[in-house]
């Protein structure tokens, strides 16, 4: 389904969404009445833990305002006893934001950091926990948009839950787009967003947990607005009611999102067209004399680096030639390399990735001499 837009986004997130997605947010909506507590939140909370993990009843979900970073901090800032201690693994930017969180709170803390063009090493970290005995919990990101690479989720939780340590994963650009099973994985805490693979827009994020652990997190909280067991006890005990204002335009978008996922035959059907979205572009674009960063056995389907062809490449005149043909893409983060990045998520599908290989294709030939 496509959308009316200026252009379509090829990005990670705020993504292109459906019309009707957008058209979900036309009605207004009172947060005191069950027809948005229960109708509309409650199905969330419901639908996200089934998405999440077949054992839903071991599992709860709670929303909160704000974008992936908030739900992040709330989720690193609400499970921490003053006798805790975090392992960070980072190989790229929001590996490095949860580290940030953790020293603006005070956190207990250590990261293990590793480069932005490879996995967290399984081997290292194992050796790390062997060596730090008081690490109790292990965070790190499943999808590093920072390149697009994707860190080995399963291996990562294995090696946490072999010395016995709380799990906690940002899937923020990872859930419903590519399948996993928290349980199954040994997932304690996963972390993700309204505006990434269910194609909402932005203005929430949320947190699914094992319910034993959601209610060890009573007072740990050293934020307000933050506390994410609050806002859980909240909705828990009046079904569906936020603490504070909720988003309730964006909300009711993500329900409409949530139903068109299903539309689309759930998770799996998702992953298998953004999958098929990533080898168009990363064949095409090595065709056109474009290297991708990362190597493809690492590559994740959500977003794709590419090095600069040149030493003296325009970037932005090859992003303003592709805006003006209707596309969107984004600039690198990369800090070694330059390098630019085109995401293969959202309402994006292989016609559309074929006209952007296309218009490429023009570029190269009027401008790459």
């Amino acid at each position: 389904m496509h959308q009316k837009s200026n252009y379509l986004l090829l990005t990670p997130g705020p993504l292109s969404t459906a019309q009707s997605v957008r058209e979900a947010m036309l009605q207004d909506w009172c947060t005191w009445d069950d027809d948005y507590n229960i109708g509309i939140v409650q199905n969330i909370r419901a639908r996200l833990v089934a998405l999440a993990t077949k054992n839903e009843e071991a599992y709860t979900s709670v929303l909160m305002q704000g974008s992936g970073t908030y739900a992040i901090e709330a989720a690193l800032t609400g499970m921490a006893p003053k006798n805790s201690k975090l392992l960070i693994l980072s190989n790229g930017v929001y590996g490095d934001r949860m580290a940030e969180i953790a020293r603006y709170a005070g956190l207990n803390h250590a990261v293990l950091a590793f480069e932005q063009t490879e996995t967290p090493s399984v081997t290292e970290t194992e050796r790390f926990l062997q060596q730090h005995a008081d690490v109790t919990r292990l965070a790190f990101v499943h999808c590093e948009t920072t390149s697009g690479i994707l860190n080995p989720l399963a291996e990562l939780c294995a090696v946490a839950k072999k010395y016995g340590k709380t799990v906690i994963v940002d899937a923020m650009s990872s859930f419903g787009g590519i399948p996993f099973d928290m349980e199954e994985h040994g997932i304690d805490f996963m972390v993700s967003s309204a505006n990434k693979c269910i194609e909402g827009v932005p203005g929430f994020g949320f947190i699914i947990a094992r319910c034993d652990l959601m209610a060890l997190c009573k007072g740990n909280s050293t934020s307000l607005s933050l506390d994410m067991y609050s806002q859980w006890e909240t909705m828990e005990k009046q079904p569906g009611k936020w603490r504070y204002t909720s988003p309730t335009h964006t909300v009711r978008a993500f329900k409409q999102a949530l139903d068109e996922l299903d539309a689309e035959g759930g998770i799996d059907a998702r992953y298998e067209r953004y999958k098929q979205n990533r080898q168009m572009l990363c064949e095409g674009m090595k065709n056109l004399g474009y290297k991708a960063l990362i190597a493809d056995e690492l590559q994740s389907p959500i977003i794709s680096s590419f090095e600069y062809p040149s030493e003296n490449f325009p970037f932005r005149d090859f992003y303003s030639h592709l805006k003006q043909s209707g596309f969107v893409i984004y600039p690198g983060k990369i800090s070694k390399k330059e390098t630019f990045r085109i995401g293969t998520i959202g309402q994006v599908f292989p016609e559309d990735i074929r006209r952007l290989l296309e218009v490429i294709a023009l570029y190269r030939y009027q401008n790459i001499k």
